[in-house]
Order: C-alpha cells, then sequence, then structure tokens
C-alpha cells in the first residue's frame, strides 16, 4: 500500500497552464495597479476577450478611452464584490458599455476569486465573461 501523502489523487501532472504563462501570452491582462486605485486588496486580471470587447475602444467610437472604460469594470467589479456573500467565489458583475454611437448596452461579466497561481495560493481576482474558465 502507498500511503505518499504527497501525491494527487487524481495521479501525475500532465499538463499546466500556469497564469504567468496566460500573462505572457496575452491570454490574460495584468490590471492590479487600476485595482489598487480603486480599493481592490487583490491582483486582478482580465481575460483577453473581456479587454478586447470592453476596454480596448472599437474603431470610430469616440468620447471613449482605455482607462476610463478599464476604470468602469474595476470600480464595478469592487462594487458587486463588496455586494456579495462572503463566501462566494464567482461574482456577477454588470455595467453599460457603449461601443458604438447608439446608446450603452448591458454588460455581464463574472469575477472570480482563486489562488494567484499554480504556486502561488494567495488570492486573486479574474474578470471573464459568464461561460470562460
Amino acid at each position: 500500500m502507498d500511503t505518499n501523502q504527497n501525491e494527487s489523487p487524481f495521479g501525475k501532472i500532465v499538463y499546466a497552464y500556469t497564469r504567468a504563462q496566460a500573462v505572457a501570452d496575452g491570454v490574460q491582462v495584468e490590471v492590479t495597479t487600476v485595482a489598487k486605485e480603486a480599493g481592490i486588496r487583490f491582483p486582478v486580471f482580465l481575460t483577453r476577450t473581456v479587454f478586447d470587447a470592453f476596454v480596448t475602444v472599437p474603431p470610430g467610437v469616440s468620447g471613449q478611452d482605455e482607462a476610463g472604460r478599464l476604470w468602469d469594470i474595476i470600480h464595478m467589479t469592487r462594487f458587486a464584490v463588496q455586494r456579495a456573500r462572503s463566501a462566494a467565489n464567482h461574482v456577477p458583475v454588470v455595467l453599460y458599455v457603449r461601443n458604438d454611437h447608439r446608446a450603452p448596452k448591458l454588460v455581464k461579466l463574472i469575477a472570480a476569486c482563486g489562488p494567484l497561481d499554480i504556486d502561488d495560493a494567495q488570492p486573486a481576482i479574474t474578470i471573464m465573461m459568464p461561460g470562460e474558465d
């Protein structure tokens, strides 16, 4: 009987994709500095999908800038986290975003709290589209 307590009950890890790799590859965007300005103590990351869809200003859209759009997402995330149940690790984030010259549209995102990386258990927040992992 093998009693090695250090092995995973699921066996050897075949492949792991770390957050550090995701940031280096551009799959996630770190926005911790802005999050700290908004009062969030944990590191914060956006998925590339969220960044491209709601932070990047679409061509031809005036009266918008990336800093303001990012601030809106971070501020509404902070608000959603403050209102969430204390044990929740996935919190819905809702805000309006204008991606054209029509009225802003309601956008629903998810703020997920989990470990910063495979080898770093400190909490971090990832803001993603519903259905993204």
